[in-house]
């Protein structure tokens, strides 16, 4: 059997920006979670058998007692706002399995579900469905990869590096380095994503870099000034790959046959 693990936030920013407005009978905005609705529905047409749609019922989460400046439901339209516990429970009406994340993100929940899906010999292949470049780290070979449902684009492992130059246990560290302003930290200044990329390309983790830049041998600007930016900002670069790594322990999410449709 394969899995899909839906990003039902994603799903509903994209469908809210995407689809004409839609109204129901009491004059509420629904078009968001009449086309996300509409795309699973779609999915389970095409063979999809079990399918879980991770939400994030808060957009706070343990993250922000880490990082003040951690990205919060500011700013969030309040007709998509809205349209989350419509989504939820109307996805659950349907027969379909719905984490909606409290404490945690829905990524969370997504790496979780990766986790146990992949623990059962019985998968073949477990989709995870969103671009997020946060979910790259739970990529596996070819049995865990992402599915950007939009472009219909499949990234497996070797799509990871193609992508971001690291393998995928590297993405937090990469994250720390560069940072991810649609999470809300900065990364160091100076490394970019070429540098990022070379250096942990070689080391694979942020406690490998040596200190000393001589000893780095690979092909980015400046290694004496991201060396001397590194050793300076190391506390917060391990507080960012914190914040951009995943967490695989999110209970209450069930087994594999709790997902089937």
């Amino acid at each position: 059997m394969n899995v899909h693990l839906i990003d039902g936030t994603y799903e509903l920013f994209r469908h809210f920006y995407a689809m004409p407005s839609k109204k129901d009978a009491s004059g509420n905005e629904i078009a968001a979670v009449d086309g996300v609705l509409g795309s699973i529905r779609g999915l389970i047409s095409a063979g999809a058998t079990h399918v879980a749609v991770a939400t994030d019922q808060v957009i706070e989460s343990f993250r922000n007692q880490l990082w003040p400046g951690y990205k919060t439901g500011e700013g969030i339209d309040p007709n998509l706002w809205a349209q989350f516990p419509k989504l939820e429970s109307a996805l659950e009406q349907a027969g379909i399995t719905v984490w909606p994340m409290v404490e945690f993100e829905a990524d969370d929940a997504l790496a979780s579900g990766a986790a146990i899906a992949a623990s059962d010999p019985r998968v073949e292949r477990v989709f995870v469905c969103t671009p997020d470049k946060d979910l790259a780290q739970c990529v596996k070979g070819s049995r865990i990869v992402q599915f950007d449902r939009r472009t219909r684009m499949v990234r497996d492992e070797a799509g990871v590096v193609a992508k971001f130059g690291v393998r995928p246990e590297s993405i937090p560290d990469y994250l720390a380095l560069v940072g991810d302003s649609s999470d809300g930290f900065p990364g160091l200044p100076g490394w970019g994503p070429k540098s990022a990329a070379a250096v942990l390309a070689k080391f694979g983790h942020l406690e490998a870099i040596p200190d000393d830049f001589r000893t780095w041998s690979v092909n980015a600007a400046s290694p004496a000034r991201l060396a001397n930016v590194l050793r300076n900002e190391r506390a917060n670069a391990l507080l960012f790959r914190t914040l951009a790594t995943l967490r695989e322990d999110v209970a209450g999410l069930g087994s594999v046959d709790d997902w089937k449709v």
